[in-house]
């Protein structure tokens, strides 16, 4: 098959390929162009940031487990002011100079693509503690030119209802969706909590206050203990659980949550290869973001896009489109 097209959308945002990399995993992205070709990924999404910079959680604050890791980094970040005026720049010209070199090595005797592909999507991970943090955030992003979209964080907790995360109550999550959405006019995706009774719920709530898409799932609450010492092994006791042990859990939600609404949906959880990825989009996700894995192969993401080209071609699928929901 001589032309395969991997582009997949997310609402009004356009992908070049259905892989993303995770917030909190691939830091503000410059800190991978020595190990992979950032604008061979559909996206990125940068490191968790606030609207001010946060030292987060006291050391120990990750540990590995069966299968997984443990992270209680705390939003660790340099704040949203830091991230648009010194970050993003250079990341933005990273990628248009890589860019501008894949154009002309295919116009050196090789043919054009027969799609123009859009450029490597830069999304923010936006956190906060109280709705007014988030609004200011998101007003600043808004301006910034580099910034693709954003992908609202609602797990974290909400200072003025006694810590309780936005995303455990339908009613909270769609009202800092919903102030959000106010404030910023760019595609907005909601990062899910799986730490709910109902997923499908939680993303009916925000799909009704505005988000044009949703992401899931977040990292699962869980601890581990050193029987040595006879303490937790991380400071803040818990933490969120991410890698290969929570896939089956999240196939199972974006499954549903894909059923839920009519909005697109990306899927996390577990993905360290392009057959994790294809279950995602056959169980209903439009893209993918990889997480834990770029931790143990730092060009996971970009082997991920090849794999599922090769599965494409292998299987005569033209349009990775047809994957999505087959299932």
């Amino acid at each position: 098959m001589s032309t395969l097209n991997l582009q997949t959308d997310i609402g009004r945002l356009t992908l070049k390929n259905p892989v993303m990399t995770a917030s909190g995993t691939f830091g503000y992205g410059l800190e991978y162009a020595d190990f992979c070709h950032l604008n061979a990924l559909g996206g990125m999404v940068l490191k968790g940031t606030t609207l001010h910079p946060r030292e987060g959680n006291p050391y120990p604050r990750m540990a590995e487990t069966p299968a997984g890791m443990l992270n209680a980094v705390g939003l660790q970040n340099k704040g949203v002011r830091t991230l648009i005026k010194d970050l993003l720049p250079p990341l933005q010209a990273h990628l248009a100079a890589a860019e501008a070199e894949t154009k002309a090595a295919q116009t050196d005797g090789a043919p054009a693509a027969q799609t123009p592909q859009p450029p490597t999507r830069i999304l923010v991970n936006l956190s906060g503690s109280t709705v007014e943090d988030y609004v200011e955030a998101a007003e600043l992003l808004d301006a910034a030119e580099a910034v693709s979209g954003v992908e609202l964080n609602i797990s974290c907790p909400n200072v003025k209802q006694g810590g309780m995360a936005f995303g455990t109550r339908p009613d909270t999550a769609a009202e800092v969706v919903s102030a959000v959405r106010r404030a910023y006019r760019g595609p907005l995706l909601v990062k899910l909590s799986p730490n709910v009774t109902d997923i499908a719920e939680m993303a009916r709530a925000v799909e009704g206050a505005g988000a044009d898409g949703v992401a899931l799932i977040n990292t699962l609450l869980g601890m581990e203990v050193d029987i040595e010492k006879a303490q937790p092994v991380l400071s803040t006791i818990t933490g969120g659980l991410s890698g290969p042990c929570v896939r089956p859990v999240a196939l199972r939600m974006v499954w549903q949550v894909a059923k839920a609404v009519k909005i697109p949906v990306v899927g996390m959880g577990g993905i360290v290869d392009a057959r994790d990825a294809i279950a995602f989009l056959m169980v209903g996700a439009s893209a993918v973001e990889v997480g834990t894995a770029n931790f143990e192969d730092p060009a996971s993401a970009e082997k991920i896009a090849d794999g599922i080209a090769a599965y494409m071609q292998r299987k005569g699928i033209a349009d990775v489109r047809s994957l999505i929901g087959i299932i």
